[in-house]
């Protein structure tokens, strides 16, 4: 009977939770910046370096807005010290190689889409997303994605940056700290199990029309 069960559960997490048994390709941030290296390269503008340490970042900034997607779109954001006081510290992030914040895209849905869909979505909604998107300042990125006390709404932060490979952002010990929930770019890391099981179930949800929102910083 105990084996029986066991067995069960066994295969209810496989069936859940396939994402449990495979590799970064659950990553979604990863993918998110694939798509926007993509179409920034179509577009004959330079591959943007998909940088941990500002991934990581980007989902220290899902956690300022603490599952309000009220405030996304309100010019509402997390004060600009939080960068070198919170979030690089809780990410291993050393401060002194923090760079400017050259733009950002933050989004909020209530169903998990595809990172594909994502960037349809919000990325690009007009004139103004596409300047944000192939601005020249750019030259690095971080992508992340998370969901809010292990479930819905969704938030989406892409932010780039202007600093140099290999020097901004850098890590501490050369890895970037635990700081699940969600998953961030550049780390061959899988999302965290709130958002793996909205990924394994996103082919069988209906895809919702979301509305995001994509705001520029120049500092």
């Amino acid at each position: 009977m105990a084996i029986s069960s066991v067995l069960l559960v066994c295969s209810l997490l496989f069936f859940f939770c396939p994402a449990f048994a495979v590799d970064s390709k659950n990553n979604p941030a990863d993918k998110l910046v694939a798509v926007i290296n993509a179409n920034r390269t179509a577009g004959k503008f330079t591959k943007l370096f998909d940088n941990p340490g500002l991934g990581c970042i980007a989902l220290q900034y899902i956690k300022g807005y603490e599952g309000q997607c009220s405030e996304v779109g309100d010019m509402k954001k997390p004060p600009d010290s939080d960068f070198a006081d919170k979030f690089a510290p809780n990410c291993g992030v050393l401060a002194q190689t923090i760079t400017p914040i050259t733009g950002r895209f933050l989004g909020c849905q209530s169903k998990y889409v595809s990172p594909e869909e994502a960037f349809s979505s919000f990325i690009i909604q007009n004139s103004e997303s596409l300047k944000i998107l192939h601005d020249k300042n750019h030259t690095e990125v971080g992508a992340a994605v998370s969901g809010t006390d292990g479930g819905s709404p969704y938030f989406w932060c892409v932010l780039f940056s202007n600093g140099k490979r290999n020097s901004s952002f850098a890590f501490e010990n050369g890895q970037a700290k635990s700081v699940h929930p969600g998953c961030f770019s550049g780390n061959n890391d899988d999302c965290s199990a709130s958002t793996r099981l909205a990924i394994s179930g996103s082919g069988i949800w209906p895809m919702l029309v979301v509305v995001f929102f994509g705001v520029l910083y120049v500092l």
